[in-house]
């Protein structure tokens, strides 16, 4: 597991802002702790040189921060955002185009993404610039995506004669319709954010300047709440997109029965009818 240090502690209008140091090991990820108690975690991709192309090393990156971040107990809520011009153009093009017959057929050269799709806390994305090819599935995998005003998003594989790779074709048709998902990938044609707003791609917009906090306020409001039963309703919504409605009505059931037994459950039941703000402790 990385060593994360923790190197400076800021307080700003009351809101923690703590940075984190990876030992040297993350020049293309900065990673911080947000919020007035800092319970949330600030991922940000750091590779302005390549607009944030996702290469392996940047991916391995992004992966162990996220896997650390997820494992950490004082963390709650994750917010993954680029820079105020750029989210991530997509793939490392040189790194693909370098791949031999022997690479693809023996290696599998995205697992490292798996990591990223199977994150238990909530995740929000803060898109601000282009997200494109990996840069708009990357957005996808996360739970919330709040888009600065400048935010485009598109799967541009088919320029290149491929496909996307990590969820294009799959997640996009679940955010937007076959329709739309269609156009977008069959063009290879970038959207603005304005029109992923209106496509249900996107919560909301905000200005780039503000985009990120609002995005925080939203993890703070979040994080508030007890952690399994956060978790637990990620898993539920989740299961939405895999399995026929039959099926995903019995496991929320069952999610939902098991969520009476817990602790938080009865300290909140306890509060509501009492009228007093709940004490969670996660358990």
């Amino acid at each position: 597991m990385l060593k994360v240090a923790f190197v400076k502690k800021l307080a700003v209008s009351g809101t923690c802002l703590r940075l984190l140091s990876s030992l040297g090991q993350h020049e293309s990820v900065i990673v911080s702790r947000r919020g007035r108690d800092c319970q949330i975690g600030l991922v940000q991709l750091n590779k302005p040189e390549s607009h944030n192309a996702l290469s392996p090393n940047l991916i391995d990156q992004l992966a162990s921060s996220v896997e650390e971040l997820d494992a950490d107990a004082s963390i709650r809520c994750l917010v993954l955002t680029g820079s105020e011009k750029v989210f991530s153009v997509g793939a490392d093009v040189k790194h693909l185009a370098s791949l031999e017959p022997s690479d693809v057929a023996t290696e599998d050269v995205l697992h490292k993404w798996d990591v990223l799709a199977s994150v238990k806390k909530p995740l929000i994305a803060v898109v601000n610039g282009p997200a494109l090819g990996g840069g708009c599935e990357l957005a996808m995998m996360c739970d919330v995506i709040y888009a600065g005003e400048n935010a485009r998003f598109g799967q541009p594989e088919i320029k290149l004669a491929t496909i996307p790779g990590v969820g294009g074709t799959q997640r996009l048709i679940r955010a937007i319709g076959k329709s739309r998902a269609m156009e977008i990938i069959l063009s290879g044609e970038s959207i603005s954010a304005k029109k992923a707003y209106e496509f249900g791609l996107v919560s909301c917009i905000h200005p780039v300047s503000e985009v990120l906090e609002k995005a925080i306020s939203l993890a703070e409001r979040i994080s508030v709440h007890s952690l399994p039963a956060l978790i637990t309703v990620k898993a539920a919504v989740n299961s939405a997109q895999k399995l026929p409605l039959d099926e995903g009505l019995r496991m929320e059931r069952k999610l939902f029965y098991a969520s009476l037994l817990t602790k938080d459950c009865k300290e909140g039941m306890a509060a509501y009818i009492e009228k007093r703000q709940p004490k969670f402790t996660d358990s």
